[in-house]
């Protein structure tokens, strides 16, 4: 347990730890936490932190209200486009894949169906570009994808990703129901 800080500067902000990082210093602390995740859990549930693992990630959760999870689940909504709009860009987008921004705005230039995902996406922003950007950078600054290459706008996709995608898969919508009124 010799990264406790650093590890917990980084979940802490809602961030997450990968096994396939670029970065040395976040594959330091993967190999870390892997090597003494139990000593890890004990201490950071201490401190009302869990720390959770997936498929080559690590994330905090914690216990929280009702009106909390409430918030955090409209928020997902956000990050269910994005999956929506880079499945249908590549439908074998996951953990590993390497994508430039220049290769998605290409593949629009032919593509309706993902010209017209980007659009409806709720961005405050004009230019296809800039939008794609946002998603990149969105997914970076949560631990989804790391950028390798600036000049060329390059970014990888990390374990993470994997988190959101189990996410969404959970979501089971009943396609029985029609004009359900909440309670």
């Amino acid at each position: 347990m010799r990264h406790t800080k650093e590890i917990f500067q980084r979940l802490s902000r809602g961030q997450f730890i990968s096994s396939n990082s670029v970065d040395r210093d976040i594959q330091v602390l993967y190999n870390d936490l892997e090597e003494n995740r139990q000593e890890y859990y004990d201490y950071f549930s201490q401190i009302d932190f869990k720390l959770m693992g997936g498929d080559g990630y690590f994330y905090f959760s914690r216990d929280e209200a009702r009106q909390i999870i409430e918030n955090k689940l409209q928020s997902l909504f956000k990050w269910i486009d994005y999956l929506d709009f880079l499945k249908t860009y590549d439908t074998t987008f996951c953990s590993g894949t390497q994508f430039r921004i220049s290769q998605i705005e290409g593949r629009m230039a032919s593509d309706l169906e993902l010209r017209d995902k980007l659009a409806n996406l709720n961005l405050d922003i004009a230019a296809n570009h800039d939008k794609i950007r946002k998603i990149a950078d969105d997914m970076v600054a949560i631990g989804f994808a790391e950028l390798i290459n600036a000049e060329e706008e390059e970014f990888q996709v990390t374990s993470a990703f994997g988190y959101i995608e189990q996410i969404i898969l959970c979501i089971n919508i009943n396609e029985d129901i029609e004009d359900e009124i909440p309670e």
